[in-house]
């Protein structure tokens, strides 16, 4: 599969939590740094996410917003 995102980050699953319709799933990428991503329950089912899982965090975003 090809993808137009450029930004693929590879990491493991280290918490899942799971609401009635979004899940928070939170990624170790490295070096102590995690990403958190939310992404709808039904998603988080249909990959079979589980804490271990080797994932690939992958951003398509077209604005960053930074605050201070």
């Amino acid at each position: 599969m090809k993808l137009s995102a450029r930004n693929i980050v590879k990491g493991k699953v280290i918490e899942i939590a799971k609401g009635p319709a979004t899940t928070k799933v939170k990624v170790e990428i490295g070096g102590g740094n995690i990403l958190t991503s939310s992404i709808t329950t039904e998603a988080a089912e249909d990959l079979a996410l589980a804490i271990g899982d080797e994932i690939s965090a992958i951003i398509k975003s077209s604005d960053v917003i930074i605050g201070k």
